[in-house]
């Protein structure tokens, strides 16, 4: 891994040297502007508007626009200055429960390692950490760019996560369209709490991919083969009205399906088979017993197999 940044973690008087590595990378596929015409990358160029002419890097300085057309000018040894003694300490002024940050306010992940002679001051900080369940809130420089900072313990690593400043989030009253405060249907929230029930699972993150830069390193591979290669367009996603309507589809399209349906329905089925096959058989007993007493009271149907004992039974009716 590259060191992007070398310092030390202060608590107290303690004093811990550290180097941190990026703990994230972005893999996102990255795509240059292209002339169409000859197949040429485009480049950029720095060219004074004023001057009408291209800038080497050497010419360039910065500064603040602090009304339309009007700047402040800052030199290197300036901005140096500002950031010579925060850009060497990671302080920590703070130890507070993870549970207390809310998300949003996680930017980027580092780890840390000791450096130098740190090594006895780090694993003494990662345990005291470990061992009460706290993280340290520290405040960190990295080119230039001042943090508020959360440092947690990840496995047997320090990991120093930058946060964003309060005011630098923006408050929830600006976001427009929220519904106000009101009930919910009570049959519609316990299909929705049932539905979360069955789709909770432990987070397993090796389990998520990215499925649209795996579909563009396959288009890019065909590309490169000179193949045609032609995505299904993606499925059209019915506008469900009747929200109780998709909550029962979407429980029922969650529910487990059982590994062998004949057996369990057979199980099912035939819970008491015993009492079952008794009751059926006084069934047929009584069903047959019916025509007899209907032939003996009633006019007698002509029946093949048995013609003596129809006729014998008519004899003992008239006498």
């Amino acid at each position: 891994m590259h060191t992007v940044w070398k310092g030390a973690i202060s608590f107290g008087l303690v004093h811990v040297p550290v180097k941190m590595f990026s703990a994230t990378e972005d893999k996102d596929i990255s795509l240059r502007y292209i002339h169409k015409e000859c197949g040429s990358p485009l480049s950029y160029v720095r060219k004074c508007p004023v001057c009408d002419k291209e800038v080497a890097w050497e010419e360039i300085g910065k500064g603040y626009e602090y009304e339309k057309g009007k700047f402040v000018l800052f030199n290197k040894e300036e901005l140096d200055q500002l950031t010579e003694e925060s850009t060497k300490n990671i302080t920590i002024l703070d130890f507070v429960d993870l549970t207390e940050i809310d998300p949003i306010y996680f930017q980027k992940t580092y780890y840390l390692s000791p450096d130098q002679a740190g090594t006895n001051a780090y694993r003494l900080l990662m345990e005291a950490m470990r061992q009460t369940g706290k993280i340290g809130i520290a405040k960190i420089s990295i080119r230039s760019k001042s943090s508020l900072a959360a440092i947690r313990v990840l496995a047997d690593c320090l990991a120093i996560e930058t946060i964003f400043y309060p005011d630098e989030v923006r408050p929830i009253s600006q976001v427009p369209g929220l519904p106000e405060a009101g009930a919910v249907n009570d049959k519609e929230l316990d299909m929705a709490k049932l539905l979360i029930s069955q789709l909770s699972t432990p987070f397993e993150p090796e389990k998520y991919t990215d499925d649209y830069r795996q579909r563009m390193l396959d288009l890019i591979s065909h590309k490169v083969a000179g193949e045609e290669y032609h995505i299904a367009p993606a499925k059209q996603e019915a506008n469900v009205i009747d929200l109780m309507a998709a909550l029962q589809a979407s429980i029922e399209a969650v529910q487990p399906i059982p590994t062998d349906p004949g057996t369990s329905g057979a199980a099912a089925a035939g819970a008491k088979p015993a009492a079952g096959a008794k009751r059926k058989t006084a069934k047929s007993k009584t069903a047959a017993a019916a025509p007899v007493v209907h032939e003996a009271t009633g006019p007698i149907p002509v029946i093949a197999p048995k013609p003596k004992r129809r006729t014998a039974k008519s004899k003992e009716t008239v006498s």
